[in-house]
């Protein structure tokens, strides 16, 4: 008999919400949990691989408040970004109306999985009493010093005259009107996160509760590299090159400089010249390539500038280049070249005919002059490096670096890979920048009383240009200092804005005087738990760490880490192939709750795959659970069949039962749930198996087993907690606690054979000799009478499990 999945979860998800029972409050003399899952961007409905994510913290939750802990679970939505502006231009819908019934639409389907969420703290980052908070940050940042702006290329689509996101370019064009896109530099703004990269670097040490991979992550795009800069003028300019290096002891063997296309030097220096047509070209295709793509081991490609520069230690020309295999990220967005000791600048000299120099050789293998076939890229002698000949080549570093210091050539410094992080969007649907340009006073913020800024609900979305910069009654504005014509910022902010600070908003969601409460935010950061995918590794778990760093750096909060402790979840694979609505192979939650229920939905997905490892999706496991709620549903009511029962049986039992509680909650604690299921089911078996009458020890074993099923299957365990005669919920029940001396088996029952045949079971200790055993089976009324008259030839004995005996005529 199928229970009425149905009728029972609507029932208690009604109950859990009537009674508050996931409200979370700072008042609370039980010891503070923060758990978070990240939040949903609301793209529309949900399916089975989002709801992974949100299952695993849930069941932790629910384990969690069982346990006594006082819990902060709260829940919000990332509800800025490119896809509800696109979504606007093609259907002729307003973003926050798209947004919002998206909200409404997932926020069902999360009530639906039985999600214990303290709805009461519930953020939306596209509305106005959050995102002033993002504001008044932007202006503590500006006056700090922490948020300024500079030049910086941007993709350009010059026929809808709007900038485009990475992923808005496809093969190099506009993904609307495929057009070519183009590099165009504009004044954007930036956070200095570069102010905080060394505490972010040696900080990674504290993270001991994150996933190792994550931290090298993390650690290498910080990227830090102690070296030398050095500056390379132009050759009849005033514009000069500042490069880093590792390696001083090449700068003798530099015979071509290399610029990333995205340098802004590159539009200077060939501005106005014959081959800027060419070379912009050039640089449209390169800068719309992925990062990853130019990074790969393939072809490079390269555009001399007509340019030169001068090496300072040798004076010689070097021709200057625009190169696919630079990247701004690195060094300075200029390297000097060094092909006779860099494989990838031997192969781009060789293609463009560019000299090589030598200038290590090995120690075993000096000559005067020879024609290499690969780069040396070993340790050696000093060779065509004038005073510096005859050195080995690793004592050269440093006294090459005395050398240009000494000379005012360069400098050693300490470099990151990581940049400064561009906030500027040029896009209507996020946080408008508090700005205001007033030719009288220049830059001025807009002052806290007149906050937040509003985005305009007058604008059309043609996906043409940016909304903002259309709107009048936006743009034109009064200077707040000196009262006259001004206009406002139209870029707004970067979406990992919002989600930089998010978790710390869920601490105080109604404060309206600052972004949060210090006695609230005191109280419950850091977040002791947070779950989400690897895909977040850097970016958002890097700015979120800045943010947090920041905003303690102005007095807001104490901690310096905003995560004690990450589980990076796996993703859910459905047909070879990631569930995603591209793919075509979503199951939707709707769907699944609607046949199955949200107690078989959590149950599979906790049940199939360890949570940080990928899960494959099956309608069979899908199945197999809907049968093994059934199975326990029916148990409890019907309870078990009558037999006669022993006094070992009932020990075996409580043994069987503190075993179990003791793996389901160390499972639990380490997130091992698929293997906590499977002790629950092993639980259950032993039970069933027996066919028990009534005693107290089967009465606690099942109360043990719905207890140990809750935080997986919430709504059908609530239900036949009612039904086991108890009138509270059962959150509100403590967690069991095993017994050490219980989980001893001090006797056990072993079949016994005559012969290979059974012939009865015996009841022994479990440290019983052999002959011990033989002498319980021989006095035992079963099983004598098969003995009678016959020769014990010889036992054979299975330890814990059957005696075997061989007898004769």
């Amino acid at each position: 008999m199928s229970y009425d999945f149905k009728s029972i979860e609507k029932k208690w998800q009604k109950y859990w919400e009537d009674n508050k029972l996931f409200k979370s409050t700072e008042i609370s003399d039980k010891k503070k949990f923060y758990l978070l899952e990240m939040f949903p961007y609301p793209s529309g409905k949900l399916h089975m691989g989002h709801a992974r994510n949100y299952v695993i913290g849930d069941t932790f939750a629910r384990f969690l408040r069982m346990n006594g802990r006082n819990l902060l679970y709260p829940m919000g939505y990332d509800a800025f970004g490119l896809p509800a502006e696109n979504a606007a231009i093609k259907n002729k819908i307003h973003p926050d109306k798209w947004t919002d019934e998206c909200i409404k639409t997932m926020t069902e389907q999360q009530k639906k999985l039985g999600l214990s969420y303290d709805w009461d703290r519930l953020v939306i980052t596209s509305k106005p009493e959050y995102y002033k908070w993002n504001q008044w940050v932007f202006t503590k940042f500006y006056e700090k010093g922490l948020a300024y702006k500079k030049l910086a290329p941007t993709n350009f689509c010059p026929k809808c005259e709007t900038v485009l996101a990475n992923e808005q370019v496809i093969d190099g064009k506009c993904w609307r009107c495929e057009s070519e896109v183009e590099v165009k530099n504009l004044e954007q703004w930036f956070y200095k996160i570069t102010d905080y990269a060394e505490e972010l670097l040696a900080d990674l040490n504290k993270l001991t509760g994150w996933p190792e991979r994550v931290r090298i992550m993390q650690k290498n795009w910080i990227g830090k590299s102690e070296g030398l800069s050095v500056i390379f003028p132009v050759k009849n300019s005033a514009q000069k090159i500042e490069i880093f290096t590792t390696r001083p002891d090449t700068l003798f063997g530099v015979t071509f400089m290399a610029f990333a296309a995205e340098h802004p030097l590159v539009i200077e220096l060939i501005k106005g010249t014959e081959k800027e047509a060419e070379i912009k070209k050039f640089i449209n295709k390169i800068v719309v390539q992925k990062r990853i793509t130019r990074l790969e081991d393939k072809e490079k490609e390269g555009i001399f500038l007509g340019k030169y520069a001068i090496n300072p230690l040798t004076d010689e020309e070097i021709p200057i280049y625009v190169s696919n295999f630079v990247l701004m990220e690195y060094g300075t967005g200029a390297i000097m070249c060094v092909p006779a000791h860099d494989q990838r600048d031997f192969e781009f000299a060789k293609k463009y005919n560019i000299p090589i120099k030598e200038v290590i050789q090995s120690r075993e293998q000096r000559t005067e002059s020879r024609e290499l076939k690969q780069a040396f890229v070993d340790e050696g002698i000093m060779v065509n490096s004038q005073q510096f000949n005859g050195l080995d080549s690793k004592d050269a570093i440093s006294k090459i670096s005395d050398y240009v210091e000494e000379k005012k050539l360069g400098k050693r410094v300490v470099h990151y890979k990581l940049r400064d992080w561009l906030i500027s969007r040029q896009r209507y649907w996020g946080t408008p920048i508090p700005i205001i340009y007033c030719k009288k006073c220049g830059t001025v913020p807009v002052p806290e009383n007149d906050s937040p800024v509003v985005l305009p609900t007058d604008v059309q979305f043609t996906g043409e240009g940016n909304p903002l910069a259309k709107s009048e009654s936006f743009v034109n504005c009064k200077c707040p200092k000196c009262g006259g014509d001004a206009r406002r910022e139209t870029d707004t902010m970067d979406t990992f804005v919002d989600s930089s600070w998010y978790f710390e908003r869920y601490c105080d969601p109604k404060q309206n005087k600052l972004p949060f409460d210090k006695k609230n935010i005191s109280y419950w950061m850091p977040v002791d738990q947070y779950i989400g995918g690897i895909e977040h590794a850097v970016l958002h778990l890097l700015y979120s760490r800045f943010y947090t760093k920041a905003l303690r750096d102005m007095g807001l909060l104490d901690c310096g880490e905003p995560f004690k402790n990450l589980l990076c979840q796996g993703m859910v694979i459905k047909d070879g192939f990631k569930m995603s609505k591209s793919k075509g192979n979503v199951v939707s939650v709707d769907d699944m709750v609607g046949k199955y229920g949200a107690d078989t939905a959590r149950l599979f997905v906790l049940f199939a795959s360890p949570p940080e490892r990928d899960l494959d999706w099956s309608d069979e496991g899908v199945r197999g659970s809907f049968r093994f709620l059934n199975k326990v549903w029916n148990l409890i009511v019907r309870g078990p069949k009558s037999e006669v029962r022993s006094h070992t049986i009932d020990e075996n039992l409580e043994r069987i039962k503190h075993l179990t509680i003791k793996k389901v909650t160390e499972d639990i604690k380490e997130f091992h749930f698929n293997t906590a299921i499977a002790a629950i089911m092993e639980f259950y078996n032993e039970i069933n198996a027996h066919h028990l009458t009534p005693s107290q020890q089967l009465k606690n074993s099942i109360k043990t087993l719905v207890i140990l099923l809750s935080p997986f299957a919430p709504h059908i365990s609530e239900e036949m907690w009612r039904i086991l005669g108890n009138s509270e919920s059962i959150l509100k029940e403590k967690w069991p606690v095993w017994d050490e001396k219980k989980l001893v088996q001090e006797k056990i029952i072993i079949a016994v054979q005559i012969n290979g045949k059974l012939r009865g079971q015996i009841e022994i200790k479990t440290d019983a000799a052999e002959i011990e055993i033989l002498e319980i089976a021989k006095s035992d009324d079963k099983i004598k009478k098969y003995l009678e008259n016959k020769k014990i030839i010889k036992t054979i004995f299975v330890p814990k499990k059957l005696l075997n005996i061989v007898v004769g005529g």
